[in-house]
């Protein structure tokens, strides 16, 4: 596929590599393309653009921002470019506040997430929430003793829901559909608890598992 990524921070260039390894195109629109100096030096095969260009290119794009600019992001990108295209939504609502004691603030609350936002403004994308509960370092073909991880998505289309599933299988993740985009509500602050043993004790590598 052709997949457009919105963003140059560790999360989009995460993802970028995973889909250029598993043999994707992949463009990285950004504002600044100095910044991704040495990820094309890494990755020659990857295109670098603005967001519009990227979401032009994208038959399937990928959302990587910090959450209080992805609705920016979005206008940057132009809606019309990102109409009736599946959209990865990798966003979390951060606060712009320090965590106490490892947790985080978020500036949405349980009655409304970030990504019901983002697809009210934006009525004719279809948004996916996905990779917003783990740690760019381990996005893509991640290694655990347990096993697969699970990644818990959601979304209002099925066809897009579809296919991230496929992206997350190749990506060796186990797919969790918890239903339409209101489940982001309890998806997004997974974020929090994420966080927790990476900002209390440094650990960063690990991830959720769904058990039957």
């Amino acid at each position: 596929m052709q997949v457009g990524i919105l963003g140059s921070g560790a999360v989009a260039q995460a993802l970028a590599a995973g889909f250029l390894d598993h043999g994707h195109e992949v463009m990285l629109g950004t504002r600044e393309q100095a910044k991704l100096a040495d990820f094309k030096a890494e990755h020659p095969s990857v295109q670098l653009g603005s967001f519009a260009d990227a979401a032009r290119f994208a038959e399937l794009a990928v959302l990587a921002v910090k959450g209080n600019v992805a609705t920016k992001a979005l206008s940057l990108a132009g809606i019309p470019n990102l109409a009736r295209k599946p959209v990865i939504d990798a966003t979390n609502p951060i606060a712009e506040f320090p965590p106490v004691k490892g947790v985080l603030r978020f500036f949405t609350n349980l009655d409304e997430s970030l990504m019901e936002r983002l697809q009210r403004s934006a009525p004719d994308v279809r948004f996916v929430k996905a990779f917003n509960s783990v740690g760019s370092s381990c996005m893509v073909d991640p290694q655990f003793e347990g096993g697969k991880p699970t990644m818990f998505i959601c979304g209002n289309d099925d066809n897009a829901k579809l296919l991230v599933t496929g992206v997350l299988t190749e990506f060796g993740w186990e797919t969790e559909d918890l239903g339409a985009a209101e489940a982001a509500r309890a998806i997004e602050p997974l974020c929090i608890l994420w966080c927790i043993p990476g900002f209390v004790r440094n650990d960063w590598r690990h991830a959720f598992k769904l058990l039957r």
